[in-house]
């Protein structure tokens, strides 16, 4: 299961109700940051979410809208605020200019509160891992090299079935432990109880894919098949499709087919334009994929295998 929570959900510059593109990624004990636009720091404080553990910045592709704050943050980390390491994620062409504006503007020659490790990485690679889940990158298409969408998954698994234990009369500890674990079990009567006699069938685990600004999706389908969670743009309209293929974004309803095509579970839209009224993007989106949501700031969504949950919605 992930946590999803919008600090920001404008495109390109931020509107009366909608900050610059950010949001957080919670699983378990874990946070990640997913881009850093202007401001994104009293998004934090406001949202409730505080600095605590979030030392993690997942970057999607370098365009000042989704690195700015990053100015902001560490500004904040230097007075009043410390994490023990930053890690700063992303492609290497992005990693270059977010290094010019701390060491270049933010800090100019003074040491940062703490380790700050910048970490270029590829379409393809493991960003991430932990028992239980892994974030991989993936490359994507937009204006300039080097960008990337994020793919966080949960490890599968096969459930334990405790009525099958019951009926072979398996006692509760060490033993069952051991079958959940896959590993054949020498019971005290002298059975031998394997594992495929108490684990039902293979489950896949929660899968979640944060896209940033895209120019298409073809390349995308199989990356997103399937997915339980798919946040990705929706800069213009339909009707303005010209203009988002000669600025390398989407329209709503190219990215609902994408949703639809690849059968994704629920798409959540982000990058919203000031130029067009929540209610035409989200109505453009649902035409294609009736389970689109245009996220507001601050929104909060639960992703997982059954139907992802709106804990709550602004205003």
């Amino acid at each position: 299961m992930f946590e999803i929570v919008f600090l920001g959900t404008s495109a390109s510059a931020p509107s009366a109700r909608r900050n610059l593109p950010a949001l957080v990624v919670k699983h378990e004990e874990h946070r990640f940051l997913v881009d850093c636009g202007e401001g994104t720091q009293r998004q934090i404080l406001q949202s409730g979410i505080g600095f605590k553990r979030l030392n993690r910045i997942l970057i999607t592709h370098g365009h000042l809208d989704h690195i700015l704050g990053l100015a902001g943050l560490l500004s904040t980390y230097l007075r009043w605020e410390s994490v023990d390491e930053l890690e700063i994620i992303g492609g290497r062409a992005a990693l270059e200019r977010i290094h010019d504006l701390l060491y270049g503007v933010v800090l100019r020659g003074t040491r940062p509160p703490m380790p700050i490790r910048m970490r270029p990485v590829t379409g393809g690679d493991v960003v991430f891992e932990t028992n239980g889940m892994k974030i991989t990158a993936v490359p994507t298409n937009h204006r300039g090299p080097d960008n990337l969408g994020y793919v966080f998954e949960e490890e599968g698994r096969r459930p334990f079935l405790p009525e099958r234990a019951e009926e072979l009369n398996i006692p509760p500890g060490p033993w069952r432990r051991d079958l959940v674990a896959g590993k054949s079990i020498t019971l005290p009567d002298g059975r031998v109880i394997e594992p495929d006699m108490v684990l039902g069938d293979f489950r896949p685990g929660t899968r979640l894919v944060v896209i940033g600004d895209v120019a298409e999706t073809d390349s995308l389908v199989e990356i997103v098949r399937g997915a339980d969670g798919l946040v990705i743009e929706a800069t213009y309209i339909e009707e303005e499709a010209e203009m988002a293929r000669q600025f390398g974004h989407m329209t709503a309803r190219q990215s609902a087919e994408l949703a639809r095509q690849a059968g994704v579970h629920q798409l959540f839209l982000t990058h919203i334009s000031r130029r067009y009224r929540e209610k035409d993007v989200q109505a453009e989106a649902q035409a294609v994929f009736p389970r689109a949501i245009v996220a507001r700031d601050f929104d909060t969504f639960i992703v997982k295998r059954e139907e992802p949950e709106p804990q709550s919605h602004s205003g």
